[in-house]
């Protein structure tokens, strides 16, 4: 049950800020408190229910990989922090296609890159001529800036049935997300309050004896509408 302390923390956050509601998703509905001057509000107790709910799958997860997923500019290193700090994969900005759908393939990138980079650490680049060596570093430039979150992805985490954990706006079709967190998704302060938080729940988990058959998990910043 979200507490005084919880829902005065989301409103700080700007939390409660939905969008216009000429943009409401049929699915939003139950997750609003009402409408201010044209826009939706969000409920914040329910937020504050469904933020715990996440918290404690996310924690679940002992073992298991957690994806940290985040699209747009202003949350790319919100994202990427929370990933780092618990230790998780992440694709913090464009969205590159087939990551899960042909993960295969995209390991193939992923396998490239480390070995360009490690390549490069050892000096083992030295043999090519400077221009070589531009291109090679350019090359790394550019696996890292699609894959680099991606190099602790030893495997897929499912192609079907992947569960979600999603901080999703009132533009949002909330019946593809299995845990919704529902809340301003383009505040920064919103969006790093629930990214720290499902950070710590996914750090609490590793520190709890793995569940055996526990499901993998990704985490959106925003579902696609």
């Amino acid at each position: 049950m979200a507490t005084t302390n919880d829902i005065n923390t989301l409103f700080d956050a700007g939390a409660h800020f939905a969008l216009p509601r000429a943009r409401r998703h049929p699915s939003a509905s139950p997750y609003l408190f009402g409408t201010k001057d044209r826009a939706d509000i969000f409920d914040l107790e329910e937020t504050g229910r469904r933020l715990e709910a996440a918290r404690a799958f996310a924690a679940s997860m002992a073992g298991k990989q957690v994806l940290f997923v985040g699209g747009k500019n202003e949350v790319v290193e919100i994202v990427k922090a929370s990933a780092l700090r618990s230790g998780a994969p992440y694709v913090a900005g464009r969205w590159v296609g087939g990551t899960l759908t042909n993960f295969k393939n995209i390991r193939k990138r992923i396998d490239r890159l480390q070995k360009l980079m490690e390549e490069r650490e050892r000096g083992e680049l030295d043999k090519y001529t400077k221009r070589e060596r531009l291109l090679i570093d350019r090359e790394i430039d550019r696996l890292l800036l699609r894959f680099g979150g991606l190099v602790s992805l030893a495997e897929l985490p499912g192609q079907l049935g992947i569960p979600v954990i999603g901080l999703a706006s009132s533009d949002c079709d909330f019946s593809l997300i299995q845990y919704p967190i529902p809340a301003n998704d383009t505040s920064v302060k919103s969006v790093r309050l629930v990214c720290d938080a499902i950070a710590e729940s996914v750090l609490e988990g590793k520190r709890l004896p793995a569940q055996a058959g526990a499901p993998r998990a990704t985490v959106d910043q925003k579902v696609s509408k």
